[in-house]
């Protein structure tokens, strides 16, 4: 059984709230827009990390992560990646990587906007966590965590961090 934590959105931004929730997890996930490596070597210093890089993310980011990362968890094939769209209406490099890996859970970010939905075309779990930085339009920051066991999703819960304009803009 892994605990897992997933975040998207990050930004640059990483504050004790996050970190409070990373601590509690076996593993933490995270679906690119990183923005500062420092945000991904603080939370590697807490667990194991598996991660994608995002469009703002610069050649130092770029060049610590892929772009698609596809991976087992537990018995559960994962796919994710920072720019995916959502079912139906998948963007095209998805539509490929979905269809070669047929993964059980689809992750992606991006959008800024929390979803989690059942896509029963591919059969899987497509999963949006929102974004937990302070950059964007969001009003809500969030994440998500859960636990797979063997083959089993569970325990999925939504986490509210807050409201984004009540945190400071700058660094």
């Amino acid at each position: 059984m892994k605990k897992i934590l997933l975040l998207s959105d990050t930004h640059s931004y990483i504050d004790k709230a996050i970190i409070k929730y990373a601590k509690q997890a076996d593993e933490i996930w995270h679906a690119g827009d990183i923005g500062k490596i420092e945000v991904l070597d603080e939370l590697e210093k807490i667990t194991k990390v598996k991660s994608v890089y995002g469009n703002i993310d610069n050649h130092v980011v770029r060049s610590s992560l892929k772009e698609i990362n596809t991976f087992m968890c537990e018995k559960v094939k994962v796919s994710m990646i920072h720019i995916g769209g959502k079912p139906p209406f998948y963007n095209k490099k998805s539509k490929t990587l979905i269809l070669k890996e047929q993964p059980k859970i689809f992750i992606c970010g991006h959008s800024h906007i929390l979803k989690i939905e059942y896509d029963k075309t591919n059969q899987l779990l497509f999963m949006n966590p929102g974004a937990a930085g302070r950059h964007g339009f969001h009003n809500k920051r969030t994440m998500i965590r859960f636990e797979i066991n063997g083959t089993n999703i569970e325990k999925m819960e939504v986490i509210e961090l807050g409201d984004r304009s009540k945190l400071p803009q700058s660094v």
